[in-house]
């Protein structure tokens, strides 16, 4: 740029770089307010002030660590459950086959059988189911909502049948400190979901496996034709989805230190909620764990706070069925402002 009359040109140089410096942070602002993440983060922080507000006794830190043996089952769940809904399938079946596990583990414990048979038994049963699910859909190519929407009947049906109006309540002593112990002051349930949390986020990131979940999940012709094995993706994920829903039937078998036939009855929708609040597009192709992650925590303790607020569970139902609709419109229109942002961007 030339010098101006009064020998200023390099004045003016520095603030037309001060000028596009100060567009290129607001593009990045804008970008980051847009970010779904972002979004979440806020209603996070919104909810926990709302509810403090509400409650002088929410925000107590005992409180607020023991609340999280209310959803960290559910947040487990959600963790295979992205990679699901990422491929474009769903799974209805994981609260009954959390049911399945606890059936058979209550049915081992009054034979008599250890902590270490127990688990065994409850992640090879979620294992086994999860390979059900996923053999029926991709060898005998049914939809994915057909097949779990027969398998949630058929496996809870189970659990109806043989425990009737029984309840198994002998468990060893120490099978209680999986779902009820803590560990340096953290709840045990908290430290198993950040390791699953972290898998799952190396392998939806830095994996082969997570590239060809993206792919499935935007063009399953496509990715057919680049050389994804498309069907054998889809298997583990189900199988996967299976296995930590063994977990999750583990760590809730021993929380309540019973099985009953009605248990996790209707966590579907609250894990199907939680993932599609955080980001993962139901259509597929579109999600990562964080955004997942921090859904888990908003829901969770929105929840604890209705609770401490005696909000009847009907009240939450509907509440946890608004946001359903709501995450699924709100990315939507999300996505049409940025469009909207790109076009006056390009001047189109």
């Amino acid at each position: 740029m030339s010098r101006g009359r009064d020998g200023s040109g390099d004045v003016l140089v520095d603030e037309s770089r001060l000028i596009r410096a100060d567009l290129s942070l607001g593009k990045r602002l804008t970008g980051l307010a847009l970010k779904w993440e972002s979004l979440l983060s806020i209603i996070f922080i919104a909810t926990l002030v709302l509810f403090s507000i509400l409650s002088p006794v929410f925000l107590d830190a005992d409180n607020l660590v023991d609340a999280t043996f209310n959803f960290m089952e559910k947040a487990i769940i959600a963790m295979p459950m992205i990679f699901v809904i990422l491929c474009g399938d769903i799974d209805i079946s994981v609260a009954s086959i959390i049911a399945l596990s606890s059936l058979f583990m209550g049915m081992a414990s009054e034979a008599g059988a250890s902590t270490p048979a127990l688990i065994g038994i409850g992640l090879g049963v979620g294992l086994l189911a999860g390979l059900l699910n996923g053999l029926l859909i991709t060898r005998l190519d049914i939809p994915a909502i057909a097949v779990t929407l027969g398998s949630m009947s058929l496996f809870r049906g189970i659990s109806n049948a043989v425990l009737g109006d029984k309840a198994y309540t002998k468990y060893p002593e120490d099978f209680g400190f999986l779902g009820q112990g803590y560990v340096l002051g953290i709840p045990v349930q908290v430290l198993v979901f950040a390791a699953v949390a972290a898998i799952a986020a190396v392998v939806l990131n830095a994996t082969v496996f997570g590239r060809y979940a993206y792919a499935i999940g935007n063009n399953k012709t496509a990715a057919r034709f680049s050389g994804v094995p498309v069907q054998d993706v889809r298997l583990a994920i189900f199988a996967a989805t299976g296995l930590l829903s063994g977990l999750a039937g583990i760590l809730l078998t021993s929380r309540i230190g019973s099985t009953r036939p009605n248990i996790a009855s209707g966590w579907e929708l609250d894990v199907i909620t939680t993932v599609v609040l955080g980001g993962v597009a139901i259509t597929g192709g579109k999600g990562n764990v964080a955004g997942v992650i921090i859904a888990a925590f908003l829901l969770g303790y929105m929840k604890f706070g209705m609770g401490v607020l005696n909000v009847p569970g009907k009240v939450m139902n509907i509440i946890t069925g608004a946001l359903l609709v709501v995450a699924i419109l709100l990315p939507r229109a999300v996505e049409s402002l940025r469009r909207r942002a790109l076009l006056r961007k390009t001047g189109a």
